[in-house]
């Protein structure tokens, strides 16, 4: 099992909104790698935009009882992230994909639960594959 169990906007919105087609498969991977979950501030920014108003107050209820927190800081990573957002500018990464790449290379044993397809591009390290777990593509 991770050590480190990392989490994008994608997976916390499709967590929290039933409405949301991959919910069903956030919910089971919620009990798989139980929290706490490891994100960053970039992730949280995207999350609470959009999950909207309504949908903020089971992120706030996450962040306080330490289930979601955030334990990247960029001041210490920006040289790597900036390399980063200039390696993926053709794909137009975020901030918030870069910082968990690059959280992947510096946490031990780490997972990112995604529904970002982008992950199976990008590569951390240079050439390893990022390790992730998200949907399984429908045909």
């Amino acid at each position: 099992m991770a050590e480190s169990v990392l989490v994008d906007a994608g997976f916390i919105v499709a967590l929290l909104s039933g409405r949301d087609t991959h919910h069903h498969w956030a919910a089971s991977q919620a009990q798989r790698h139980p929290p706490p979950w490891k994100t960053c501030d970039a992730v949280l920014s995207e999350s609470f935009h959009l999950i909207g108003e309504t949908g903020s107050a089971p992120i706030v209820a996450l962040l306080r009882r330490a289930a979601l927190v955030s334990v990247f800081d960029l001041d210490d990573n920006l040289d790597d992230v900036l390399r980063l957002i200039e390696r993926y500018a053709s794909v137009s990464a975020s901030l918030a994909d870069v910082c968990l790449i690059r959280m992947t290379e510096t946490l031990a044993n780490p997972v990112l639960l995604t529904t970002d397809s982008d992950f199976r591009v990008y590569r951390r390290h240079g050439r390893q594959v990022v390790p992730v777990v998200m949907p399984t593509r429908r045909r």
